[in-house]
């Protein structure tokens, strides 16, 4: 094989390397656009139902409005592999359970959406055994 060639096979080798690890880094989003970081609410329900499903896992819950009305929040978390890593399964937030969820609200006007959230049981205990409720203090740079 001559040397051009092999130039060639292996720019394209790279090409196809760098298209192969990119496109799924280019394919993600923000969630600003779509949540307000600056408008925490906090919500208290019962699971209705749990979508463990790429490419995010929704938990839907319903929760009483000041009306006493059952109200339905959808609540965005985050990829199932990644949810999985850390102990997660489709079992792990089972119909009828009581969630307690702090995040970041919705956007869109007169929805019930929120995402990068805390979770913990109706008593303040983690959803999962040795889970933190609360994150861990960063150590001074």
């Amino acid at each position: 094989m001559s040397t051009k060639r092999w130039i060639s096979a292996a720019l394209a080798a790279t090409a196809a390397a760098v298209t192969l690890v990119m496109t799924p880094v280019i394919a993600h989003h923000a969630s600003g656009p779509f949540y307000d970081p600056d408008k925490r609410i906090e919500i208290e329900g019962t699971v209705k139902r749990f979508v463990f499903k790429n490419p995010h896992a929704f938990l839907f819950v319903d929760v009483a409005d000041a009306g006493g009305a059952t109200v339905e929040w959808q609540i965005e978390l985050g990829a199932p592999v990644g949810l999985q890593r850390t102990g997660w399964t489709p079992e792990t937030l089972p119909m009828g359970m009581v969630v307690k969820v702090s995040g970041q609200a919705s956007r869109a006007e007169g929805s019930t959406g929120i995402c990068c959230v805390r979770m913990t049981r109706q008593d303040g205990s983690p959803v999962l055994s040795g889970g933190r409720v609360e994150e861990a203090v960063q150590p001074p740079r």
